[in-house]
């Protein structure tokens, strides 16, 4: 008997896979979905408890299909994680808008579609837990990354929406805020097309290379994993997550600081 039903996006890779993992490991049912489908690496036990399915969050028939599924196997959802994501880099002058669509496709309508589909479940069940993976990105705006950075801040602010809304059936909601992550997500970052030839592109470059040096010496993945899976385990969770000390203290002390000393500091970071 499973403990709980999950279906997470972007479980191939990176957060998600690690909590697709751990999940797996205290026999929760994980369905493990991405555009890739497979994955590798896992041990006997997270192997019997994860089906990997190929879904692409951008696609709604994708969305209703793996839900058909999981309802069909189960008769219930119990929680669902959005981690489905990706980074593009580049001054905003120089991003074009099928760029900006292509950015925010995934991190914020990827989002709001999978969540959509899972309602009516949760609302027939009268229960059922939704988490969503913003970013301190969304609190603390990155040049170079703008988009990104509005993306997370959509997602955060449409969860704390969504919390008032569906309050009432019984369903929690649930936004985790990751610093920076030692993830395959720096080497996947894309970059404009003009990117590399503009007024921008030292200045750019020598900030997402800061970045990306401050993701490779970031948090393990599977520390942020840890604590999201902390929160689908417990009764009820918190309506905020953010992993890591120093983190919490950012995200605490950037909102009071006046605007142009907050941007001043981080323009000096990066």
């Amino acid at each position: 008997m499973y403990t709980k039903v999950v279906l997470i996006t972007g479980a191939s890779s990176g957060i998600g896979l690690e909590v697709a993992k751990q999940l797996a490991e205290k026999e929760v049912r994980v369905y493990a979905c991405s555009r890739r489908g497979a994955i590798q690496g896992l041990s006997k036990e997270q192997e019997n408890n994860i089906f990997a399915l190929k879904m692409d969050v951008n696609k709604e028939k994708d969305i209703h299909a793996v839900i058909s599924q999981i309802l069909e196997q189960n008769n219930r959802l119990d929680a669902v994680i959005c981690n489905a994501g990706n980074g593009i880099g580049g001054s905003i002058e120089d991003t074009s808008e099928q760029e900006v669509r292509y950015q925010m496709e995934t991190n914020f309508f990827g989002t709001v579609k999978t969540i959509q589909a899972c309602l009516p479940v949760f609302r027939k069940q009268g229960y059922g837990k939704i988490m969503a993976t913003s970013s301190v990105a969304a609190i603390v705006p990155i040049p170079y990354q703008a988009f990104y950075s509005a993306g997370k801040s959509a997602v955060s602010i449409f969860m704390q929406a969504l919390y008032m809304e569906t309050k009432q059936f019984g369903i929690q909601c649930c936004t985790v805020l990751p610093g920076d992550t030692k993830t395959d997500f720096t080497s996947t970052r894309k970059y404009t097309d003009k990117s590399q030839d503009s007024a921008y592109s030292t200045r750019m470059k020598k900030s997402v290379s800061k970045m990306e040096r401050d993701e490779q010496n970031g948090m393990k993945a599977s520390f942020v994993a840890r604590k999201m899976v902390n929160q689908i385990m417990r009764k009820r969770m918190k309506l905020t997550v953010i992993p890591g000390l120093q983190y919490k203290l950012i995200c605490g002390v950037f909102p009071i600081i006046p605007t142009r000393l907050r941007l001043w500091i981080v323009g000096k970071l990066y």
